[in-house]
């Protein structure tokens, strides 16, 4: 058997336990969570939201469904409620909008009293390959960036106190790994410098980004060691990772009973819109990592990278 059959073994044995764990209820003393625990969901109409959606409220969780259309998560949501899933609403969400960020904290403020588990799910890609324009690499880092940073610094005053702490999940991609063999920057200082949890700063994933789309827009992106295909998307999943290790430093300073830790976690290759429907892993073995991390009984995990319920490394 070859590497990548023992690869693929693995992974299908991974997945068949992964499985099995799901049918094993939470017992009493692990469900930290009643229905009176809210979940928001960003991009929950379609995909692995909308499975990350369905598994919670199946966990009992009341579920926020947001989705750019109104409309449609509203549909989204009516199909839930027809499956035996209550608990659930929806309101209109746009993360690239700072007034409709603005709006639904409002909103979600006045109805709901704030969060208590946030799920980064919303995401665009248009790369499937070594091509990239100007107007989707901007897109890209907008909405899988900027776009879950605008929902975490917006989220955060409304997160409820909790001897279990808050929690917030980003939806990212192996791609954006900094040591990934296959994928990765290749400047070994820059590389060294978003490694460094001690002097990673905000300003540095920004100025990385803006050096990325200076480059993508002049046209010498290719020369500076950027990851040759998915491109944009990896960079853009490469800033979430960081900024999900430099928060969770930021946020480990709160004090006991307002907690939030947050952490990361890749789907895999999942049959869905944004591949084209040309992935290899269910939604519901997409979406299990996600719900794992919102719902994981111990505490103080935070500013980890997961896939397949494994933490791995950034």
């Amino acid at each position: 058997m070859g590497h990548k059959e023992k690869s693929k073994d693995r992974k299908d044995k991974r997945l068949q336990q992964i499985s099995l764990l799901r049918t094993i209820p939470y017992s009493d003393h692990q469900r930290w969570w009643s229905k009176e625990t809210i979940a928001v969901v960003t991009g929950g109409n379609r995909g692995i939201g909308f499975e990350i959606c369905r598994q919670l409220a199946d966990h009992g969780v009341t579920v926020i469904l947001t989705s750019r259309d109104a409309g449609v998560g509203v549909e989204s949501v009516k199909v839930l409620q027809e499956g035996g899933f209550m608990e659930v609403a929806s309101h209109q969400l746009n993360i690239l909008d700072s007034e409709s960020v603005d709006q639904f904290a409002e909103w979600l403020k006045e109805n709901y009293g704030g969060l208590d588990i946030l799920v980064n799910n919303a995401g665009v890609n248009f790369n499937h390959g070594s091509d990239m324009t100007v107007e989707n690499a901007r897109k890209v880092i907008d909405t899988n960036y900027y776009g879950t940073k605008r929902m975490i610094e917006a989220m955060i005053p409304l997160m409820k106190p909790s001897a279990a702490g808050a929690r917030i999940v980003n939806v990212t991609s192996r791609v954006g790994r900094l040591n990934g063999k296959r994928h990765r920057i290749e400047n070994d200082d820059l590389r060294e410098r978003l490694s460094d949890d001690e002097s990673l700063t905000e300003e540095l994933i920004d100025e990385t980004l803006s050096t990325f789309m200076q480059q993508v827009e002049d046209g010498s992106w290719k020369t500076h060691g950027w990851p040759q295909i998915f491109t944009d998307y990896a960079v853009s999943k490469l800033a979430v990772n960081v900024y999900t290790r430099h928060m969770a430093r930021k946020l480990s300073e709160r004090e006991e009973g307002q907690k939030i830790y947050i952490n990361c976690y890749c789907p895999g290759w999942v049959k869905t819109a944004l591949t084209d429907y040309t992935g290899s892993v269910t939604v519901e073995e997409g979406a299990d990592t996600g719900v794992w991390l919102s719902l994981l009984p111990e505490q103080a995990i935070t500013g980890k990278f997961f896939a397949e319920r494994r933490e791995i490394h950034f």
